[in-house]
Formats: structure tokens, sequence, C-alpha cells
């Protein structure tokens, strides 16, 4: 746009997440969603509009090893670990960066609680802008373990919980 003045990006972005422009790789749009990571303390954003897909990722500070600490029988059963201990059974991980939700709306009874024996069906959803994804239990068995809350943010991969 040569001596004309561009329109704030947040409203360029606006407009190409409605699907009125489709923009090339601009790079003011791989700076706000960068800015967006920061504010939101995501790890990885997407967006594809008209064919066009950018994607926006940063390290995490989770790629080194932690130092040792006490066994997990002695740590507390609220624990909410990165990566569980290894334990016998099938570990649920998400699918996506998003928010998970153990049930299917407030107030309502949660999906699948320990002890609660699952086949295939849904054991949570996985909310990615602004779609529900729902994630269905790998293997049938009885869910031992959850290592989320409800509501929280999630990272792909992330464990949610343990089937045995």
């Amino acid at each position: 746009m040569s001596g004309s003045k561009r329109k704030p990006f947040r409203t360029r972005l606006a407009q190409y997440l409605k699907g009125e422009t489709t923009p090339g790789i601009d790079p003011d749009v791989v700076r706000e969603m960068a800015k967006l990571l920061e504010e939101t303390g995501l790890s990885e954003i997407e967006v594809e509009r008209g064919g066009v897909r950018v994607r926006v990722a940063r390290e995490t500070a989770q790629a080194s090893a932690p130092a040792p600490q006490a066994p997990p029988a002695v740590l507390p059963a609220q624990n909410v670990s990165a990566e569980p201990a290894p334990k016998q059974g099938t570990v649920v991980t998400s699918p996506m960066v998003g928010t998970v939700y153990l049930a299917p709306q407030p107030g309502a009874p949660p999906f699948v609680t320990v002890g609660a024996e699952v086949t295939d069906g849904t054991v949570c959803i996985i909310e990615a802008m602004k779609t529900m994804n729902p994630v269905a239990a790998p293997v049938p068995g009885r869910v031992v373990e959850i290592f989320v809350r409800d509501g929280q943010p999630v990272e792909f991969g992330e464990p949610l919980m343990r089937i045995d």
C-alpha cells in the first residue's frame, strides 16, 4: 500500500478471520499472533483462511528435564504433572492445543470420573478456536487417573488421563 495509510493490524486480522480478505503471509499477522501467544500463555496458534495457513509456535521451558524430586508415591493425589511416571495402562493425550472440558456443559456431570468404566465413548472435550472436539477413549478399561482440571488450557500431546 504505497503512500496510503494501512488499517490497524487488529482490524486487518479481524477482516482476514471473517473471510473478508485473503492476504498472503503478512509479517504483521505473524507478529500479532506471536504477541497473542505471549498474552495468552499458549505455545502455538494457527489460523487458516482461503487456503493460506499461518502457524506461530514458541518453545517452552519444559524442554529441559526436570530435576528428580520425591518418588511419585509420596506426591499428593492432586499432583498435575507434565508427564506422569511410567505406569501400566494407556495414557489419553490431548490431540491439540486448547481448553479441556471434563463435562458436556457447565454444571453437568463429567463424562468420566476416576474409577469409571469406559469403552469407546467421549472422555472429555477440547475446545480449540470456538470448536468443541470430542476426545474418545482409545481403549476400553477403567479410568484410574485424571491429570487435568476442567477448563484447564492444554498443549498438544499433554496427558489428560490414564485408563487401565
